[in-house]
């Protein structure tokens, strides 16, 4: 059983952000709508076969490189995608086999479970700000702070990292769960490495690169660790509506990132369609500025990270960033009673702020 840590957390600034956003305006931020949804995923397999069609026939690497950096956003933000089918921000009335089917064709344009990701990110969302109980930060935020180890999350070395992760967290799965995800990666891979072969016997292997390797491996997980420094890693450990960060609206990272830039505003309002989260963000301004959040830049946090070396989730405005614990591949998770103490020393400062 998790603790229910951000839940428990937040609950005492709800009506901060209920009084921030108007009811009958929330209301409506809230609604989901089916062909928009769909809208932006025509777009976004719309832009995966066009870069796909012209990384075959191009060759010119001051053409094809721009178009296989887009492909490769465009592969991570399929995760995007798969995150509204998540919280079912997707058709506004119930719809499980057709969420089900737009979560696979995600998950594996994406080359992730669908399953795994569904549980490992609801885990996230309900767990947040703990680290025994937030999968994310316990097993995938780097334990050595050592600016080498940071650049392997923007290199293939990514793939191993995360799925290490997943599979080290799925040990805590119920065995069925385990074989649905077990099943869904192994259907990930053949498709994955069959979409590969097949490019790579009908164009030869520099059509291979351009259009499915180089995107995958070189670019997505350079869009991964982008994404994931926008989150959670520059933040205000004594204050939950300071768990995540804000980062400034910005119409370039609203498309290569379809909008999951908008990350704390997420986490206020998990069931949001991502569409809408800007709205949310410019309904806030007036909360960021009377609670002291300062909105980021992609720039300002790849400085703060590799240059000045900063640490994952603590405050990087402080005049020095403490190391992070202690390498989960090397330690088991801490006993629940030590996650709770912890969590009660949080509370009791929060209470105090």
């Amino acid at each position: 059983m998790r603790s229910h840590h951000y839940w428990k957390r937040i609950a005492a600034f709800k009506q901060e952000l209920r009084q921030a956003i108007p009811h009958d305006e929330l209301k409506a931020l809230h609604v989901r709508r089916g062909p928009v949804h769909l809208a932006y995923a025509a777009r976004q397999f719309g832009i995966v076969a066009v870069c796909g069609y012209a990384l075959w026939h191009v060759t010119n690497p001051w053409l094809w490189i721009p178009l296989a950096v887009l492909q490769g956003f465009t592969f991570f933000n399929m995760t995007t995608l798969l995150h509204e089918v998540v919280h079912r921000s997707v058709f506004g009335t119930a719809s499980p086999r057709a969420n089900r089917a737009l979560g696979l064709a995600y998950a594996i344009t994406s080359g992730i479970s669908a399953s795994q990701f569904t549980r490992w990110h609801l885990d996230h969302h309900d767990n947040l700000g703990s680290y025994e109980d937030d999968p994310k930060r316990h097993w995938l935020s780097p334990k050595r702070n050592a600016r080498w180890y940071k650049l392997l999350y923007c290199t293939p070395v990514l793939m191993p990292l995360y799925f290490r992760a997943a599979a080290s967290e799925a040990k805590s799965y119920p065995e069925a769960l385990r074989r649905t995800i077990m099943r869904e990666r192994l259907a990930t891979m053949v498709i994955q490495l069959s979409v590969g072969g097949l490019l790579a016997y009908f164009g030869g292997w520099g059509a291979m690169a351009r259009i499915w390797a180089v995107p995958y491996f070189l670019v997505f997980p350079v869009a991964f660790t982008l994404n994931r420094l926008g989150q959670h890693y520059n933040i205000d450990p004594e204050h939950p509506l300071k768990w995540s960060t804000v980062m400034k609206p910005s119409r370039i990272w609203d498309f290569l990132f379809v909008y999951s830039n908008y990350h704390a505003e997420h986490h206020y309002f998990p069931n949001v369609p991502f569409y809408n989260l800007r709205k949310v963000h410019m309904r806030l301004q007036p909360l960021y500025a009377r609670i002291g959040v300062k909105r980021r830049t992609y720039r300002e946090i790849v400085w703060q990270w590799f240059v000045l070396n900063r640490a994952p989730h603590t405050n990087w405005d402080g005049a020095s960033a403490p190391a992070g614990p202690g390498s989960p591949g090397e330690e088991s998770r801490r006993p629940r009673v030590e996650a709770e103490d912890r969590s009660h020393s949080i509370a009791a400062r929060v209470a105090s702020v």
